[in-house]
């Protein structure tokens, strides 16, 4: 790869990698050490160079938690339903075609090159534009899906929601999964002042959806002031567990109350994503598709293949074999609650041994706190970078919110799950958690 990245010219030579292109853009953060960089104006103006606009029906989400759950039902869904969809995402695990996918599968490298060629002409020609990591893969994404021929597109807002580079094309359909606090230094120091950034995806007269049961007021302030129609879990949909005595835990019923149409009820079965909490993300993808069915009709037998075949690493992952290895890139409050009340639903084990690195940023203390109870013993993992956190540090949060409990300390997730294993008994159980970066590790070691 060229060494200055003024050498990527317009005309790339033909042996320049998918690998080079990451390596080029991680190079291009002078500003804001975290790659961080919020605002419409800039990605905006190589959007008009690359003369992007609408083409298809657009689902966008936003939330602390969930977003990447409800995507991928609906992905699933859409894909079983016949049409040629387009799902954008972030972050990767272990490939970066894996936030790119069409029909389900990452793009190919050959795709997205040239999607990055067309994105870095374009940001030339608009003045030199500077644009982070995250905001010139979204216009890339936008190029594959155009070039792919995508028929409705699933897009995931990377940090927030008003700011992010996934909003600025309007959503059909707006979806908040859930608001809790995080990222506080970019969205705001409470729950009220968070909501109303993720609410900066709703438009006029567009339908939009969240799926808390109580939504902050400022987002639903916002949704009216803005003219938005607002649906939210438990007033105008939601789910119901079916846990009688001669079905239990088989099937799941869902429900939809739009004024002026016939209430939508339906009996399913439980999706394929583990856990508790993905009822709710089904229940909100459901309620998504109820509101574009005019647009985009699926039928009942898509809705049931499509949630059964659902599909997202990292997500209450449980790996084949003994011990038991479940992988969750939970590393908010919120998500390990959640984590905790799953790994209380899968029965006894001798031991739980947690493997944990977390970055900077997030409230350790109060995850570590969440799944004390869980826990019998810590491996604590050193993660790299700007925003990572060591473990020692990690360790103090952990004194602090689990008091006497067995820690170590390892410079880096793969040595301290190596060291899990050496110690966990047959009918154990390995936990891996905390960030994408912890488990990505641990998935590329095994």
């Amino acid at each position: 790869m060229p060494s200055e990245p003024c050498a990527f010219s317009a005309v790339l030579p033909e042996n320049v990698t998918l690998a080079d292109w990451l390596q080029y853009l991680e190079s291009r953060h002078p500003r804001g050490e975290a790659g961080i960089e919020l605002g419409l104006e800039r990605v905006r103006r190589v959007a008009n160079a690359l003369r992007q606009q609408p083409f298809c029906p657009i689902l966008t989400i936003a939330g602390t938690n969930g977003k990447g759950s409800t995507a991928a039902c609906l992905e699933s869904i859409l894909c079983r339903a016949g049409y040629r969809v387009g799902c954008y995402a972030s972050p990767h695990l272990l490939r970066y075609n894996e936030r790119v996918r069409i029909m389900g599968e990452g793009a190919s490298d050959a795709a997205l090159i040239a999607a990055f060629q067309r994105v870095e002409t374009a940001r030339r020609a608009a003045g030199d534009v500077f644009l982070t990591y995250f905001e010139f893969g979204t216009l890339a994404a936008w190029e594959t899906f155009v070039s792919a021929g995508c028929e409705v597109l699933v897009l995931e807002v990377g940090l927030g929601g008003r700011l992010d580079a996934v909003n600025l094309h309007d959503a059909d359909v707006a979806v908040v999964t859930t608001v809790d606090l995080d990222h506080r230094e970019w969205l705001g120091a409470d729950r009220e002042a968070i909501a109303l950034e993720k609410a900066g995806i709703f438009r006029a007269q567009r339908p939009a959806l969240c799926g808390d049961i109580q939504p902050p007021r400022s987002l639903v302030a916002h949704a009216r002031e803005l003219g938005a129609p607002l649906w939210h879990m438990g007033r105008d949909f939601g789910f119901q567990k079916d846990d009688s005595r001669d079905t239990p835990r088989l099937q799941w019923k869902y429900w939809f109350q739009r004024e002026g149409h016939r209430p939508i009820r339906r009996t399913l079965a439980y999706p394929g994503l583990r856990g508790g909490v993905q009822l709710k993300n089904a229940t909100l993808a459901l309620a998504a598709l109820d509101l574009l069915a005019p647009r985009l009709p699926v039928t009942a037998q898509a809705i049931r293949e499509g949630l059964l075949e659902t599909r997202l690493p990292g997500r209450f992952q449980i790996l084949p074999g003994r011990p038991a290895i479940v992988l969750d890139v939970a590393h908010n409050p919120q998500a390990a609650q959640a984590l905790a009340e799953n790994l209380s639903g899968m029965g006894f084990y001798p031991n739980t041994h947690a493997v944990c690195g977390m970055l900077a940023d997030k409230d350790a203390q109060a995850c570590v706190a969440a799944l004390s109870g869980n826990v019998t013993r810590w491996f604590l993992a050193t993660l790299e970078g700007v925003r990572g956190r060591t473990a020692e540090t990690l360790a103090r949060a952990v004194a602090a919110a689990d008091p006497g409990v067995s820690c170590q300390c390892h410079s880096s997730p793969e040595e301290a799950f190596a060291a899990a294993r050496e110690v966990a008994g047959e009918n154990d159980r390995i936990l891996v958690f905390g960030s994408f970066s912890t488990v990505a590790a641990v998935l590329g070691a095994l």
